[in-house]
């Protein structure tokens, strides 16, 4: 651990991001408030106490997102949080609700501190690319929100939680004036994350073919994702939101590599053979990420 190094909070811990960028800090010498929710995965909650046992810098708090008080225990001391709540399960309406009140818990705590002074806001991209009329736009970009009433229409649960939390988050953050960078990730891939973010892959890709064909459906792997996180907590400079991915899924062979990649959540016919080469118009830009990078190279 270095002494010199402030202290962050990561909440939820358990979570497939949070759990990675709680490794990351660790790896880089950062004193870790690691905060797992009561309802999350009890494995993954071991392995957090494990590394807390082995690396010296780590504390462990068990966190009810509807407990404010729970949530200020786990802050106390530290100068940021990365907010990277999600839950296990595949999403539904009731889940919506209480994703929304957590998050304006979360970051009202976080205004009650005298020490955070930063948020990392774990988002999507599904909080920007579903409405109506995208095919009428030619770039998809940071400044993009996801139609509610669209998402409630067909019942899309994910892309509806994730913006109405990340504008709850923004509402809250900008009337408490605490600075916050909102980081909208593509679909999660890494080492066993059919197995460990099953729930939320799965609620991602509610709709992919239509994001498919859209050329909005992106893929990110975790460990750039988590270097984004941290880079937009080191800069200071950094505000507003970030779209973060490596790629755009926008042609056959690139979704029978992710089907694969997703087995057994997505299966495919025995002997798929890719038929055709068209690909779909890229309409996802990440200009803003390409700043942050190039400015904390």
């Amino acid at each position: 651990m270095d002494h010199t190094k402030p202290i962050l909070c990561v909440l939820d811990a358990s979570s497939y991001v949070g759990f990675w960028v709680t490794k990351e800090l660790l790896n880089k010498g950062y004193p870790v408030h690691a905060a797992v929710q009561n309802n999350g995965k009890p494995e993954i909650e071991r392995t957090i106490r494990e590394m807390g046992k082995m690396k010296n810098g780590l504390v462990f708090f068990s966190v009810d997102i509807m407990d404010y008080q729970s949530i200020l225990v786990a802050l106390k001391g530290c100068s940021g949080l990365f907010c990277c709540m999600d839950t296990p399960h595949v999403f539904d309406e009731k889940m919506v609700d209480l994703e929304v009140r957590g998050t304006i818990n979360v970051v009202e705590a976080c205004a009650q501190t005298d020490t955070v002074n930063k948020i990392v806001f774990t988002s999507s991209l599904t909080a920007a690319v579903w409405r109506e009329n995208i095919l009428s736009e030619k770039d998809v970009d940071e400044r993009c929100w996801s139609d509610k009433e669209f998402c409630r229409k067909m019942k899309l649960w994910y892309p509806l939680a994730k913006t109405l939390s990340e504008q709850a988050a923004w509402a809250l953050a900008v009337d408490r004036k605490l600075k916050m960078v909102s980081i909208n990730a593509g679909l999660v891939l890494g080492p066993a994350v059919a197995e460990e973010n099953s729930g939320s892959t799965i609620s991602y890709l509610k709709g992919a073919a239509q994001m498919y064909e859209n050329g909005v459906l992106a893929v990110v792997d975790v460990k750039f994702l988590v270097d984004v996180h941290i880079r937009a907590m080191e800069d200071s400079s950094t505000g507003g939101r970030y779209f973060c991915f490596d790629q755009i899924v926008n042609s056959e062979e690139e979704t029978v590599k992710l089907a694969n990649i997703l087995r057994p959540l997505i299966s495919l016919p025995q002997r798929y053979e890719v038929q055709g080469r068209e690909a779909f118009a890229e309409r996802l830009r990440t200009r803003r990420l390409h700043k942050l990078i190039e400015g904390t190279a």
